[in-house]
């Protein structure tokens, strides 16, 4: 299992990592560490992959999974098993890992400075331009004293998108219109997903945001891609204070 851990200037007490499609039991289109469950994947392989998951990080609690839709829902996590219609999680208890699980969207991780508060959240544009970055903020007293890190997520010039998502930025705020750039296909445009995020962080008193240095459409070897397969695995985004 490869798996690509933070690199921030977070507590040492705070674990955050984002695995690869490397390693793992899927076979085929979702060949690797598939853990995803919603995506025709053999179920078995999912079962192997995240039990794989949680012996390697040696995880003493159960991740919270997510039922992700694409909304702004943030919940607490907890080991209990059960599965959750969201798109964030967070937790205070040592040991709880909070998961999502992304394929180009983006994983953006969220600490405080003492290390006591952990977050992490499910970020396409859809999750961005409704506000699942500053609902996930919310659980959090200070968002001065929040650090961030953005995982791997899809590149600017693969992330074509037609001119109302443009809109939809750019009607909440003038200066979203820099992260994108006009497309070779007329009415198109190319979206920075990490710029976007981190003007939706600043935004709110947020200035320590890090990471963006990776495309999961172009970087195939390491990452699934929804945009470039259609049928893919997931990656899982994982943070835990220890």
């Amino acid at each position: 299992m490869k798996l690509i851990a933070a690199d921030w200037s977070a507590p040492e007490n705070i674990h955050a990592v984002t695995t690869t499609r490397q390693g793992g039991h899927s076979l085929g289109p979702y060949a690797g560490l598939n853990l995803g469950d919603h995506v025709d994947d053999f179920p078995a392989s999912v079962i192997k992959n995240r039990r794989q998951l949680v012996q390697e990080l040696d995880l003493i609690k159960q991740p919270q999974w997510l039922s992700q839709v694409h909304g702004t829902e943030v919940i607490k996590a907890s080991d209990d098993g059960k599965v959750i219609q969201a798109d964030a999680c967070w937790s205070d208890a040592a040991g709880q890992p909070c998961i999502v699980m992304t394929a180009d969207c983006l994983p953006v991780f969220f600490t405080d400075q003492q290390g006591s508060r952990v977050a992490v959240a499910h970020a396409g544009w859809r999750g961005l331009v409704d506000g699942v970055l500053e609902q996930t903020l919310s659980v959090f007293p200070d968002p001065s004293k929040v650090i961030v890190w953005m995982g791997p997520a899809i590149g600017q010039p693969a992330f074509e998108v037609g001119g109302e998502v443009r809109e939809r930025f750019c009607d909440l705020h003038d200066t979203s219109a820099e992260a994108f750039a006009p497309s070779a296909n007329p009415g198109k445009w190319l979206a920075d997903i990490y710029m976007l995020a981190r003007l939706r962080l600043n935004r709110r008193g947020v200035s320590q945001v890090s990471g963006g240095n990776y495309c999961t459409f172009t970087q195939s070897e390491l990452f699934y891609s929804y945009r470039r397969d259609g049928i893919t695995g997931r990656m899982a985004s994982v943070i835990w204070i220890d």
